[in-house]
């Protein structure tokens, strides 16, 4: 089993940065591929952005591909995802999730946090 916790989100204008983390405990954390979604009111989860357990490989969804950088720090069993120049369309609630593969499929995750609100106002 592991355990994810996200943090980090808020209420912030547009053009504003947010950074989310998501801390793991558990099963050894280096050992899998992190990802991020989101999902508004209304609409399906979606993916992204994921990395892969040594940090090398990063991937983006095109809508957030230039902003949104995202990362991890295995010593502290964490992973980051830094949202720069923050539209309204990016609010949602943001969720982490642990995966065996380095995917943007959502099925694919094993392990979800509870989610973390983020709201961009205009």
């Amino acid at each position: 089993q592991v355990q994810l916790v996200e943090s980090g989100g808020g209420l912030v204008q547009a053009g504003d940065s947010l950074r989310l983390s998501c801390a793991a405990s558990g099963r050894t954390f280096s050992s899998y591929n992190m990802g991020w979604f989101r999902q508004a009111p209304g609409k399906e989860r979606e993916f992204v952005a994921t990395i892969s357990w040594n940090g090398i490989n990063t991937y983006y969804a095109d809508s957030v591909k230039g902003r949104f950088t995202i990362s991890r720090d295995n010593a502290k069993a964490t992973v980051y995802l830094i949202m720069n120049s923050l539209k309204p369309e990016d609010t949602a609630v943001y969720y982490c999730a642990a995966s065996t593969v380095v995917t943007t499929h959502r099925s694919a995750y094993d392990y979800w946090g509870q989610g973390t609100q983020v709201t961009v106002s205009s």
